[in-house]
């Protein structure tokens, strides 16, 4: 039989990061264990009211940078301040599991966030309480995916990563034991 690809970090989560976050949090099971579950990639494009190829746009960047097929997303209500009507695409996403989303992540830990200019690190106040945590980042120019010649403007993007912490100290030491460089407090 075949031996199946695993990425590095799920290797690295199985072998390394189990036992460390079980020594640290004193777990007793290993299903006890916080995990990364999934990673959603997402950008709004306020100017789609006016223009539909915005949309598309996103949807082939966000693709190219995951690897994996972006959806648009639509609008839920009518806003008539921004001349928005229920139904109108008004961004994109993409939600990666798996193999995938953990492709993504050491793409992002290794290659893209060190492109970013005067980087120092990750804000540590991103978590929402249930140990989920969101990073935007400013423009899509940093991963290797995107052809600067062919943008026809720098957006951004948000990051959520989804973890089974219950708490966001669990959530933050897992995804530094991954390797996200979070900034360290003075």
């Amino acid at each position: 039989m075949k031996k199946k690809y695993t990425p590095r970090l799920e290797k690295e989560y199985k072998e390394r990061i189990i036992d460390a976050l079980k020594k640290e949090f004193g777990y007793t099971n290993v299903m006890q264990v916080p995990k990364l579950e999934k990673i959603v990639v997402s950008r709004g494009v306020g100017a789609a009211v006016s223009d539909k190829k915005l949309v598309d746009y996103a949807v082939d960047e966000l693709t190219n940078i995951t690897g994996q097929k972006a959806i648009p997303t639509i609008s839920k209500k009518d806003v008539a301040a921004f001349k928005l009507r229920k139904g109108m695409p008004i961004g994109a996403k993409v939600t990666l599991r798996k193999d995938k989303m953990y492709e993504f992540l050491d793409r992002l830990i290794t290659i893209a966030l060190p492109r970013v200019r005067d980087f120092q690190g990750i804000k540590p106040d991103g978590f929402d309480g249930r140990g989920n945590y969101n990073l935007g980042v400013t423009e899509q120019i940093i991963f290797p995916e995107i052809d600067f010649d062919k943008i026809n403007k720098i957006n951004g993007m948000d990051i959520t990563f989804v973890t089974s912490a219950k708490t966001d100290k669990e959530a933050k030491a897992l995804l530094t034991e991954l390797g996200l460089p979070f900034k360290k407090k003075k």
